[in-house]
Formats: structure tokens, C-alpha cells, sequence
């Protein structure tokens, strides 16, 4: 039950490829994300989903809101609840400067990707974010069947 790709030194387990279809990624940024011990074993399953979810300030904190992890087989009654609350680790400065990002500026800070770093430890990519409304999906899209065709233009004259 390996993780599904390998980057680098980081075993990717979750990632959220829709994000950058959706929405312009200004930055990213690495954090933290405080897992029990049924969750940790049951991301390391590479089950999890972060598609529909986001991060929020709450009091200071930043918290993951709708992740998915689901319950750990062998977890019995010390289980965790699949779509709970997660609280990410941020140094103070860092969750500020995002909380001003989404009050003044209306961004929205969008999880990327769940991965488990070198040392083992559980984190997560977030990506402060603008919606992109349709016509630059649609701008998106035509690059991006425009590059295909491009590959296979010199794929079939070289």
C-alpha cells in the first residue's frame, strides 16, 4: 500500500489536480497538518481526498475544513472522524498574512497536494488562490489541447 507517486524526497498521497484548473495559484506555500494516529495510518493507505476542501482562520489558527481520511480498518473504537476539522501548522506570521489575503483581497487558500516529507512527517501544499471565472477556463483549456497538438506535430515530423 504505497502512496501513489514519488517527487523528489516526497511521497505524494493525496493531490488536488482540479485547483489549478479552477483557480490562479499567486503562491504556495508548505505546512504542517496535525493527524491522530488512525489518521496518519490511513494516509499512508493513500485514500484520502482534498478535493472539495480549503483552509480557513479561525481564532489565530488555520484549519483544513472538508478533507476527506477515511477511517483506518483496524482503528476500532479509537477511530477518527473522516471530514473533521484539521488544524495545519503555520508560523503566526504566515497564518496572518493569509488571513489578509482572504478578508481584503478575497482569496481563497486551496489545498494541492498531501504528501509525506523525507522524515516521514504528514504535510501539506496550500495555494492562496483567485477564482477563475469561465472564460479563463475555457483560455486554459484551449493551451492546453494547443500543447498536445504541438507535441504531436513535431512528434510525427521528427
Amino acid at each position: 500500500m504505497a502512496a501513489k507517486k514519488k517527487d523528489d524526497d516526497r511521497t505524494v498521497v493525496a493531490e488536488n489536480r482540479k485547483a489549478r484548473f479552477n483557480y490562479f495559484i499567486d503562491e504556495v506555500i508548505e505546512a504542517g497538518i496535525q493527524l491522530t494516529g488512525t489518521e496518519v495510518k490511513s494516509l499512508r493507505g493513500g485514500k484520502a481526498t482534498i478535493a472539495e476542501s480549503y483552509a480557513q482562520p479561525k481564532g489565530g489558527e488555520m484549519f483544513l475544513i472538508n478533507s476527506y481520511i477515511p477511517e483506518y480498518t483496524e482503528g476500532n473504537r479509537f477511530n477518527h472522524e473522516p471530514r473533521r476539522l484539521r488544524k495545519l501548522l503555520l508560523h503566526k506570521r504566515q497564518i496572518e498574512k493569509l488571513a489578509k489575503a482572504v478578508e481584503r483581497e478575497g482569496m481563497t487558500i486551496v489545498p494541492l497536494r498531501a504528501f509525506f516529507n523525507d522524515k516521514g512527517r504528514a504535510k501539506i501544499e496550500l495555494g492562496v488562490a483567485r477564482g477563475k471565472k469561465l472564460h479563463d477556463k475555457r483560455d486554459t483549456e484551449k493551451k492546453r489541447d494547443w500543447q498536445r497538438e504541438k507535441g504531436r506535430l513535431i512528434r510525427d515530423k521528427g
